[in-house]
């Protein structure tokens, strides 16, 4: 079902109606236009994945003809896909955008932090996102975190005040009604914000594809080397995949959310255009992360312990 928006001119007496990824792309370009009204340094965390693309896209939509008043983040876990990191660093030059970079090997090697006994580096990216938020004194940081995703980002506001730690309190949130946003904090504190907090992952797709959006070639069925791990299938690599009795095929799939490449799991799939990726997401019944990412499934609350911890 498609939701319109209707307004009246006020020259004609005739309704102005907004489609559905209409109303939702003026809500976002608001939304950031609003940050850069109210915010000194704001920074658009951005990894190559689609949802912080679709961000970027509607950065420089919100800003054109003139450049985006915002620089990059992206907390590099060393496990990426090159897939990803090649678009990033191409999107990166296309635009002219400055991209600040925070290392979790960096931090390894520093014996700040410790491998973990899985392989997995995306919950070690809390410290190297918060101190660098610190660092760069950045107030405002925006991230692609949709309220349909899980459960710990279903409860999350647009603007979502962070203390001197990064670190989320239910309590100090702020109510948001008829899209007032309230931005106000205390020197160290800042404030992550979510453009596409009401956006589904179909709307996300259907965007895409109305817009010409590029996209890293992963989201597209290709053929590759995974091998099964806790139900979910598994790109080889150096950091730990696979284990003694993890048998290696290749078989033809695509990813629906891109992250570390020990977190994130592919699934069987023939889509290799943007109206079958469609069909294949409106007939699916398990949200893309619930489906392939095992980082949300290390506990019951994980998630929800790292928004706390700073994360997101």
């Amino acid at each position: 079902m498609t939701t319109t928006v209707a307004t009246v001119s006020e020259e004609t007496g005739t309704p102005y109606v907004l489609s559905h990824l209409d109303a939702l792309e003026s809500e976002a370009v608001h939304i950031f236009r609003e940050v850069a009204g109210e915010f000194e340094r704001p920074v658009i965390l951005f990894s190559g994945g689609k949802d912080s693309i679709v961000m970027l896209h509607l950065a420089l939509k919100a800003f054109a003809p003139a450049a985006i008043p915002f620089s990059l983040l992206h907390v590099d876990t060393g496990h990426n896909f090159p897939e990803v990191i090649d678009y990033r660093d191409r999107t990166v030059e296309k635009h002219g955008l400055r991209l600040h970079v925070a290392s979790v090997q960096d931090y390894i090697d520093r014996g700040v932090l410790k491998e973990r006994p899985d392989g997995t580096r995306n919950p070690l990216q809390t410290v190297p996102l918060t101190e660098k938020i610190q660092t760069e004194k950045f107030d405002a940081v925006f991230g692609g975190g949709r309220r349909d995703e899980e459960k710990a980002r279903a409860k999350e506001r647009v603007f979502s005040l962070r203390d001197e730690f990064s670190q989320w309190d239910p309590r100090r949130q702020r109510p948001e009604l008829w899209q007032l946003y309230n931005g106000r904090h205390a020197p160290g504190e800042h404030v992550r914000v979510f453009p596409l907090s009401n956006w589904t992952e179909l709307d996300v797709w259907q965007y895409i594809a109305r817009e010409g959006i590029e996209l890293p070639e992963i989201y597209f069925a290709h053929e590759r080397e995974v091998f099964m791990r806790a139900g979910m299938w598994l790109t080889a690599g150096e950091w730990g995949g696979p284990k003694d009795g993890e048998a290696v095929e290749k078989r033809l799939i695509r990813y629906r959310t891109v992250g570390d490449m020990s977190c994130t799991g592919a699934v069987d799939s023939d889509a290799v255009t943007l109206d079958q990726v469609i069909a294949e997401i409106a007939a699916s019944r398990l949200t893309e992360r619930g489906a392939t990412r095992a980082d949300d499934k290390l506990s019951e609350a994980a998630m929800e312990d790292r928004k706390r911890e700073g994360y997101f």
